[in-house]
């Protein structure tokens, strides 16, 4: 082994530990295993990870730019809070980005993206049976990621992606909201906008996709209204 291969080993193996602290700790934030709010503290993740605060360090950064923990004032580090104020912004561009994606997939589609997407799109259906929120917030997302390759637009594709990974916070609540009794529509629309792309038709599959994301939007914007009022004598 040469001296660069020698050097080069242990930089790899940081690397490995990096991604793995890196997608662990997003799932468990994406998944709300940690609350928004929770405290992150880097020692604590050295023992549980059994590494050096290095690596876990470089994980945090990362996490940092994609907006999911915090560091305050004090220093302290905490999982992001969702914000639900510019909750508007993020539908607008996931509403658009239903439209979009699917609206191409029914005009560059291969006969292969079908099988892939008709196969997530029975995962999501098995998932929704077995009422496992989690399942169906992962299989939903790869459903609609699939409808995005078929597509053929690596920019729309990797837009769409991060919404979904975004909204993984929102859908658990979202899922929620139905105490388990998951209504068998989200299944029968997908089933009607996989006919669509099949069928080429662009104008169905872009109308189909927007009533999806908007029925989404709108269950999330009726769990997070407030029906209370202030009512005082003044």
């Amino acid at each position: 082994m040469t001296d660069t291969d020698s050097s080069s080993l242990p930089e790899r193996k940081r690397g490995s530990g990096v991604k793995m602290v890196y997608d662990l700790l997003r799932d468990e934030i994406l998944d709300l295993k940690l609350a928004p709010g929770s405290p992150i503290d880097e020692v604590q993740l050295a023992e549980r990870f059994k590494m050096s605060r290095t690596p876990i360090r470089e994980a945090l950064v990362r996490l940092a730019g994609e907006g999911l923990i915090e560091t305050l004032p004090n220093r302290s580090t905490m999982v992001s809070n969702i914000d639900f104020l510019n909750l508007h912004t993020f539908f607008d561009a996931l509403v658009l980005m239903y439209r979009v994606t699917t609206r191409l997939a029914a005009q560059a589609h291969r006969p292969e993206d079908l099988a892939v997407i008709r196969g997530f799109h029975e995962d999501y259906a098995a998932a929704l049976e077995a009422r496992d929120a989690l399942k169906m917030i992962a299989t939903n997302a790869a459903f609609h990621a699939a409808i995005a390759e078929a597509g053929r637009n690596p920019y729309f594709t990797s837009l769409f992606r991060r919404l979904l990974d975004e909204g993984r916070r929102i859908l658990q609540l979202y899922y929620q909201s139905y105490d388990e009794q998951f209504p068998r529509r989200f299944v029968d629309e997908h089933a009607a906008i996989i006919a669509a792309i099949a069928a080429r038709d662009i104008e169905e599959a872009d109308r189909l996709g927007k009533a999806h994301a908007e029925a989404i939007v709108a269950q999330v914007q009726k769990l997070f209204s407030r029906n209370d009022r202030l009512d005082i004598t003044l």
